[in-house]
């Protein structure tokens, strides 16, 4: 895939501040729980074993960030990947990992 053009230094910061926040491990399971299906919070702290106020902690970051977004329903907010871009990235990157690690060697 290629870049239309090129990205400005304002792009290329937004760009380099995504993949510094997907670095922590917390924030990316996170971000992987929310890929398919909205979930709440009280949700997404069970499936990745974590309290619900460090999970409101990084889903406040990724939000900032317009990885995930809120809709709510009820009582409950539920998050979920921003759009068809961050599930992309995030689906093809684990996809890479999966294939280096069943020592699947790519072109």
């Amino acid at each position: 895939m290629s870049v239309r053009r090129k990205p400005t230094e304002a792009e290329i910061a937004i760009v380099a501040e995504t993949f510094k926040l997907l670095g922590d491990p917390t924030r990316l399971k996170i971000l992987l729980a929310c890929l398919d299906n909205p979930m709440a919070v009280g949700d997404i702290a069970r499936h990745i074993d974590a309290s619900q106020s460090l999970v409101s902690h990084h889903l406040r970051l990724l939000r900032g960030a317009r990885l995930v977004r809120g809709t709510r329903h009820a009582r409950h907010i539920h998050y979920e990947a921003d759009d068809h871009h961050i599930r992309h990235v995030v689906g093809d990157m684990i996809a890479h990992a999966i294939e280096h690690d069943d020592g699947v060697s790519g072109g």
